[in-house]
């Protein structure tokens, strides 16, 4: 998570956000490549017929559910057993857990895709559809929700960037040019099958990096913010004690009420 790496990003959001918001057609040439103009349908016919199709996607979702667990299994079992050292390092795991569920999670699925109604190239009129194409810019459109923009599986593909920020620095450029390829497979198969235009993938890819970076920045490398591990993981320890008080309260609270009647 360099600076290199964020003026990078920057630029792809900034070429592409000019590029396609002058010429919006663009979105649409790409996914014509995608388009079968004789049958009137897109590749999806083409990818699902093989049988590599959804198991190819199943294992996208399961590669990230892998990556994530450790952090998911040490931050619960800090918490329900608060003596206990972490699986792996507080910081690691508060950035894997909280970069997944912010970005694929929140920022994805609950704030864009429910607020920004951009349809579906499969729906527009374009391609056979009923509703009207909109750029990407634009959050005016005729999806009522689960929309297009931004890509949901290219969001949670390219989260794979903030497990590669991890990983040793010989290893590093290894691990960010594989996560690239990741993202950019899933998005491209989100295309061939109309659910999503190029836009919608690209800009999948630029947020989740910048909210990565951000994390990133924030647990390790501002010194205002960055905390260590051992503070995680007491933080982690006093909320787990003031939880299992809770349920003792609670359970007191219960069986007294029991007793009374």
């Amino acid at each position: 998570m360099s600076r290199t790496g964020l003026a990078v990003a920057l630029v792809v959001a900034v070429v592409v956000g000019v590029m396609f918001g002058v010429c919006a057609q663009l979105d649409l040439d790409l996914a014509a490549l995608f388009f079968d103009r004789q049958t009137q349908r897109f590749a999806i016919n083409a990818f699902s017929s093989q049988p590599w199709a959804e198991p190819a996607r199943d294992a996208a979702r399961w590669l990230v559910a892998l990556l994530v667990a450790p952090a998911f299994i040490a931050i619960c079992g800090k918490l329900i057993l608060p003596r206990r050292r972490m699986l792996i390092g507080g910081r690691a795991s508060l950035f894997l857990a909280v970069s997944l569920a912010l970005g694929p999670g929140v920022l994805t699925n609950v704030i864009l895709k429910t607020q920004w109604a951009r349809s579906r190239p499969i729906d527009v009129t374009f391609f056979g559809g009923t509703e009207r194409f909109m750029p990407w810019w634009d959050p005016r459109g005729d999806c009522s929700n689960n929309c297009s923009f931004v890509s949901g599986e290219g969001s949670g593909a390219f989260w794979v960037l903030a497990p590669a920020a991890l990983t040793p620095p010989q290893w590093r450029i290894l691990a960010y040019s594989g996560a690239l390829v990741f993202g950019s497979g899933i998005g491209v198969l989100r295309m061939a099958s109309g659910a999503h235009f190029f836009t919608d993938v690209v800009f999948a890819g630029v947020l989740m990096f910048l909210l990565a970076w951000i994390l990133y920045a924030l647990i390790y490398r501002w010194r205002l913010t960055r905390i260590t591990d051992i503070a995680i993981e007491h933080q982690l320890a006093a909320t787990g004690v003031a939880m299992r008080d809770a349920v003792t309260v609670l359970a007191d609270w219960v069986r007294g009420r029991a007793d009374r009647r």
